[in-house]
């Protein structure tokens, strides 16, 4: 099936929209009254509650609902390093969504900077205006080090939709595909093909929600503890937990016996010979855009149980509005300091119940995109592991 190409019609929409973000004032300023509460000499009284306890902040000002959404345009969509200004559309998109589905202020910031330390510092310089980080379109390895030195800085969330955003949807979407299959995810060989932010960020977080058996190919092959060529810091680091037989090989060596097969790589990177070599009821996650690693009627025919992609026109789109609006939803909601793995295990389940056992089958394992359960039964699950962990700060 042909993906539809909505470019011209798009493309026709921005030049009428001009933005599809705009100010909206929440408050009246039409009386001489009004503006004095509004603005000076009233606005002074809540100045100096701030000053005096800056948390007021989030209780004085629109603070408490804001969200940075921040990029350099080095890694956007899957047109590359387009260049600040060019991914402008994309913030603003993100922030459109952010606002639909989480009903969260977002305000997008492109960056005309690659320097982590000078992004870093713009960034925590602007902090205090806001209550959560979402870091977007960010090439690998920056986008690692920049969240790093973020976390370090700021005393609010920090979240890289790129990397966390997919990892979540991805374990909610594997989480019903093993009910489909009935396997757990303590026994089965999952095989990740591709090593940049996303892979890597699915990867930690599988491994936090019990997976044993990890193995990740780079455009290499297998990635192993010792293994010289093409490695950086950040697949050093990931060897270390994966692949702990350290074999060595191709992805289509690694997909021998394999449960679960997730790409977050390039096109037609996996074989209808790969899928056979799997065991049975297999289970094939082919995020690629637009053209996944391979079609879902290529890998059902050759023996897939449950195919997942990244795009819309076929089942079980693994889709990142999913999780981003909910969990910040969440973390803005209980003043949360950090966006931890328990937060994040705890979105993914719950995106995963609203699933019922009566729906569940290989053509849905995903909720919808536009179910209206998702905003509070994801916020309140991220609430709760929030407080359980003691990050919550209300």
């Amino acid at each position: 099936m042909e993906k539809k190409d909505y470019s011209s019609e798009a493309l026709k929409k921005h030049y009428e929209w001009r933005g599809k973000l705009g100010i909206t004032a929440r408050v009246p300023v039409g009386s001489n009254e009004e503006l004095a509460l509004a603005y000076t000499p009233g606005v002074a009284a809540p100045c100096l509650e701030i000053q005096k306890d800056v948390d007021k902040s989030y209780e004085l000002t629109r603070r408490w609902n804001l969200a940075l959404v921040v990029t350099d345009g080095s890694a956007v969509l899957g047109l590359g390093d387009i260049g600040p200004e060019a991914g402008m559309p994309v913030m603003e998109g993100k922030c459109a969504l952010f606002k639909a589905f989480g009903d969260v202020d977002a305000f997008p910031l492109c960056l005309k900077t690659k320097d982590v330390e000078e992004m870093a510092q713009t960034i925590y310089n602007i902090s205090g205006s806001f209550a959560g980080i979402n870091l977007e379109d960010i090439a690998a390895p920056r986008c690692f080090e920049l969240e790093k030195r973020l976390v370090e800085l700021c005393d609010i969330p920090i979240f890289h939709d790129d990397q966390h955003g997919t990892a979540i949807v991805t374990y909610a979407g594997l989480l019903n595909a093993l009910k489909i299959v009935n396997k757990k995810i303590e026994e089965v060989k999952i095989v990740i093909n591709g090593a940049g932010a996303a892979a890597l960020a699915i990867a930690k977080l599988l491994l936090a929600a019990g997976a044993k058996q990890i193995s990740i190919c780079d455009s290499r092959g297998l990635i192993y503890e010792g293994r010289v060529e093409g490695m950086n810091p950040y697949k050093e680091e990931i060897a270390k937990l994966t692949n702990l037989e350290r074999q060595s090989g191709s992805l289509q060596d690694a997909m021998v016996g394999a449960d679960v097969f997730i790409g977050v790589s390039v096109a037609e990177a996996v074989t209808q010979e790969m899928v056979q070599s799997m065991n049975h009821n297999s289970i094939i996650f082919a995020c690629a855009n637009p053209v996944p690693e391979i079609y879902p009627e290529e890998a059902l025919s050759a023996g897939a149980k449950v195919v997942a992609t990244g795009r819309s026109d076929f089942p079980n789109q693994i889709n990142n509005v999913l999780a981003f609006p909910a969990i910040f939803r969440g973390a803005f909601d209980c003043r949360a300091s950090e966006i931890n793995d328990e937060m994040k295990l705890a979105a993914a389940r719950a995106i995963a119940g609203l699933v019922s056992e009566a729906e569940l089958s290989p053509e849905k394992i995903m909720p919808e995109a536009f179910d209206p359960r998702i905003k509070d039964t994801v916020a309140k699950a991220v609430v709760k592991a929030a407080k359980e962990t003691g990050v919550n700060r209300v």
